[in-house]
């Protein structure tokens, strides 16, 4: 099968859901009249990033009700979409969170696990710890969904590769900062090198849509990604700009790689386990020991 697969780069507005679903809207159709199937935004695409005490107000839940979420759904009748967002749910704890969209139902929603408060970010004052990573069907195959700093931390891609996993899907509001070698920051340079090494290590494809534009003092690079089983560049979008990115995606890639290379055929989860188990009880042990 081949699909052809987009990502979305844009500059949300701030607090604003309604200017940015009008923007989705837009984007959605340009992406029909290319031929898309699946469609990608970035992080917290409909709100902004840096919301702070905005939290609470711009949060949405992810169903037909919703005013906003009704309109995004009715798009999904044949694209699938991927949009990120805040989600309230019943308890009123809000999460980052990214919700997959197909055939106008909600398919799949990732809550953020990790959540930077370190340096110039502050997430876990404002937001809930997702607690599951887990791989889901879609009409492409299986699909796992993980936002920015969930990709810095080995296990949550590990899981949804051992949970049947063939795209791995990061949305990210990724800031800039460093030097590096021009026209790319040093901390683009970071990003692109971990979702090469996932793809060519874990055999699967790689599909990265990070934000663009300027919020709060931040600096959002874009330069979104497409890599193939191979760990191998399919396309990549421009740095700092606007716009929609597209490629169409051989998904007989991965019978080819995974013959080549059966590195998940030979995986020893039982094994792995254990030695978690070990560790696990080793640490408590030591926890208690320091009380």
């Amino acid at each position: 099968m081949k699909i052809k697969l987009a990502l979305a780069q844009i500059s949300p507005r701030l607090g604003d859901v309604r200017a940015n679903l009008e923007k989705h809207l837009t984007i959605i159709e340009q992406a029909r009249r290319e031929g898309a199937d699946l469609l990608v935004f970035p992080e917290l695409s409909l709100t902004g990033y840096a919301l702070q005490d905005l939290t609470a107000e711009v949060a949405l839940q992810p169903e037909v009700e919703d005013p906003i979420f009704s309109q995004l759904l009715k798009a999904s009748g044949d694209l699938d979409l991927v949009v990120g967002f805040v989600d309230e749910d019943r308890r009123r704890r809000f999460y980052i969170a990214a919700a997959y969209l197909s055939g106008g139902q909600v398919r799949h929603v990732h809550h953020k696990v990790y959540l930077p408060t370190y340096g110039l970010f502050d997430e876990g004052r404002f937001f809930a710890w997702g607690e599951a990573a887990r791989a889901f069907d879609t009409r492409f195959g299986r699909v796992g969904v993980l936002i920015c700093e969930d990709f810095w931390h080995a296990s949550l891609p590990y899981l949804l590769w051992l949970d049947g996993a063939e795209l791995l899907i990061l949305t990210s509001a990724s800031p800039g900062h460093g030097l590096g070698v021009e026209p790319q920051l040093e901390s683009a340079g970071w990003v692109e090198q971990i979702n090469r090494t996932y793809a060519g290590l874990f055999t699967v494809f790689v599909a990265h849509a990070n934000r663009v534009g300027y919020e709060d003092g931040l600096h959002f690079w874009g330069g979104s990604t497409l890599f193939d089983p191979n760990g191998a560049l399919l396309v990549k979008a421009p740095h700092g700009k606007e716009g929609l990115t597209l490629c169409e995606v051989d998904l007989s890639q991965l019978h080819r790689t995974r013959a080549r290379l059966p590195l998940l055929r030979d995986e020893r989860i039982a094994l792995v386990r254990r030695e978690l188990e070990r560790i696990s009880q080793s640490q408590a042990a030591n926890d208690r020991g320091t009380a």
